[in-house]
């Protein structure tokens, strides 16, 4: 009889190298179906390799950013379901690189986690697969980090890595805003990638909720609402005619409070009128049986409007219809700051 086999010391140390190689190899061909011709060498190279070839852009500036899904994984756990998560990072990030006009070209991941589930490091990657070919983004590599110790039991956290390009003379860096122009939002698809920590507070704490409990006033669950797909702008945001957008904002942590005056010229204010569009129910909820401040609401969520455009009061119509937005408001002389109309 064979002596049973004795297991790596790592493995009994919470680490499986084997099965992190393994689940690996399964991955191949959901990285390999965002790939085309720029990308070069092997899937799990100690570096991914991307030829940069930008075919007629006189001047292509290199655009990268790096950002996570925060306490929204939490929701992943709880209902056991990961593709969307992964889905929200790649979208999280391509927008980000969207509002200087950069289209996406690769993106990397990291997963840390507690202890490598094959299932769910499945799912994860479903979602990066899909939302990149979406996107027309490369998935051309990654880090796993088994930590021990370092995480609750069947628990991880994510992070992504994005660069993109754009012809500097096509650049939108918001430095032509002026007083007179037009604040245009694009909505939302719920709370996107931010303001979960209050939001899990509110429903699961103060309101005694659960995931599956019925959101009050809908037919939807709390859990579907509250994994809605953080929505990707770039494709619509490249339907504009060049030149048009003067800038664009992504609205994440910091609402329209925080965001917008990263745009802004040290000489304008935008004045956000907030009865113009229709807040979706979840932030009302949220703002009714949290008892949070209203003015607080935006600067924590993004209370329907996912993106901002600003541009000039003759071009506002046309880009209305195009970025199927909304006019939420105007730039007038000011300090750089966002001023709500409440």
């Amino acid at each position: 009889m064979r002596p049973a086999r004795k297991r790596k010391a790592y493995v009994r140390a919470g680490v499986d190298v084997d099965l992190g190689n393994k689940l690996k190899r399964r991955i191949q061909s959901l990285v390999k179906q965002t790939h085309g011709p720029r990308v070069l060498g092997k899937i799990g190279g100690f570096g991914g390799l991307f030829r940069a070839s930008f075919g007629a852009m006189r001047d292509p500036v290199l655009v990268s950013s790096i950002d996570s899904v925060g306490t929204k994984v939490k929701i992943a756990f709880a209902l056991d379901r990961h593709d969307t998560v992964g889905a929200d990072l790649v979208n999280h990030c391509v927008n980000d690189i969207a509002v200087v006009g950069a289209r996406p070209l690769f993106f990397l991941d990291y997963i840390g986690c507690e202890k490598l589930d094959p299932r769910v490091f499945d799912q994860l990657l479903r979602g990066f697969s899909r939302a990149c070919r979406a996107a027309g983004c490369a998935l051309i590599g990654g880090e796993t980090a088994q930590l021990p110790e370092m995480y609750r039991k069947g628990e991880y956290d994510l992070a992504g890595c994005i660069v993109g390009v754009v012809d500097r003379a096509r650049m939108i860096d918001g430095r032509n805003i002026k007083p007179g122009d037009v604040v245009l939002g694009l909505p939302s698809n719920g709370l996107h990638t931010n303001g979960y920590s209050l939001a899990r507070k509110i429903l699961f704490e103060k309101m005694k909720l659960k995931p599956s409990s019925r959101l009050p006033g809908s037919t939807t669950t709390v859990g579907k609402e509250l994994l809605r797909v953080h929505r990707n702008y770039q494709p619509l945001l490249a339907k504009a005619p060049d030149g048009m957008i003067k800038g664009l904002a992504h609205i994440t942590g910091g609402g329209l409070i925080d965001n917008l005056p990263r745009i802004l010229p040290k000489n304008c204010d935008a004045m956000i009128e907030t009865k113009s569009w229709r807040v979706p129910r979840i932030f009302q909820i949220l703002q009714r049986n949290g008892d949070v401040d209203l003015a607080e609401m935006y600067q924590v969520f993004n209370m329907g409007i996912g993106m901002v455009a600003i541009l000039a009061e003759r071009d506002a119509t046309r880009t209305m219809s195009i970025l199927h937005a909304k006019r939420i408001g105007f730039i007038e002389r000011g300090s750089g700051k966002t001023r709500l109309k409440l």
